[in-house]
């Protein structure tokens, strides 16, 4: 694979208000990402309803993604599950309809150990590292935590190629960035706080706020990576009350509301997820307000 750099939209997944996926609004956004400057596109994440969407479901938007981008810009697929052998079975998936690579979460709810935590990412890599896989950790959503020294234990298992990490902790990503091997890749999965971890030397930003700014999200990236501080920090400064709106809430909610303000896609979240309530709405509109984004 291609070194994957910039800005990764974790994007959402459009559902009819019924409902079901809505393929037709997924395939509009991707080329919209595209036409947007968007340098990766993940699909089936958190932010895209992984949790609640059916296998078959989670199968065929890795699919269509991949088809509607066509080669244009590499699709980073949501693989992750806690069972392995599940977690298995989707990157067999996502590798055999033309994935860029796959993103592995670490396992939720189970709580495995870091031995566990270890052996689940090798299988996966034994099984399937011929499709780059980047790990994921973001302990305030699979209360498992991936510690550093297991993350550098890993990062020698061919296959694995890099780590999104989504605890905003940038001692944490400084020393990851120090230890880890050249060919390693960190991102972030904290908006708030990726610009700070790209210019001590991550690769890219998997993001959130892309969904609704994905052209200012792209030249941020490309700023701090070059360690252009003063320009990426201009950009920073008016996203930064979308960084902080976007979860007034848990993500998804707030960025589907604002994606349905601005036109792009409809409300409709699967429970447990609710809309967005109203006494938080007026402050995602003034944060889409002060990007310039409506």
């Amino acid at each position: 694979m291609k070194p994957i750099t910039g800005s990764i939209v974790a994007l959402v997944t459009p559902m009819h208000e019924d409902g079901r996926v809505d393929y037709d609004t997924l395939r509009k956004l991707i080329d919209w990402h595209i036409d947007q400057g968007t340098d990766c596109i993940g699909v089936v994440g958190t932010t895209g309803e992984s949790p609640t969407v059916s296998v078959e479901e989670h199968c065929e938007i890795i699919r269509v993604a991949v088809e509607q981008a066509a080669g244009r810009r590499p699709i980073m697929a949501g693989c992750g599950a806690n069972s392995t052998r599940e977690a298995i079975a989707l990157a067999e998936f996502a590798r055999r309809v033309g994935a860029d690579c796959q993103l592995q979460v670490v396992p939720y709810y189970n709580k495995p150990t870091q031995e566990g935590l270890f052996q689940h990412f090798k299988a996966i890599a034994e099984a399937t590292g011929d499709l780059p896989i980047i790990l994921y950790n973001v302990p305030g959503r699979t209360v498992a935590d991936l510690q550093p020294e297991t993350v550098l234990r890993l990062a020698e298992v061919p296959g694995i190629v890099g780590i999104k990490e989504a605890t905003g902790n940038i001692e944490r990503a400084q020393w990851l960035i120090r230890e880890k091997p050249a060919d390693f890749a960190l991102y972030s999965g904290d908006d708030a706080t990726a610009v700070a971890l790209m210019l001590c030397g991550g690769q890219g930003n998997v993001s959130v706020t892309a969904n609704v700014a994905p052209r200012l999200m792209h030249e941020l990236c490309m700023a701090a990576i070059a360690g252009d501080a003063r320009t990426a920090m201009r950009i920073q400064m008016q996203l930064l009350p979308l960084h902080k709106q976007l979860f007034v809430e848990a993500n998804p909610i707030p960025v589907k509301w604002a994606m349905a303000h601005m036109g792009l896609c409809g409300p409709t979240l699967r429970l447990p997820m609710t809309p967005l309530s109203a006494p938080n709405q007026p402050a995602v509109e003034a944060a889409l307000r002060a990007a310039g984004l409506i």
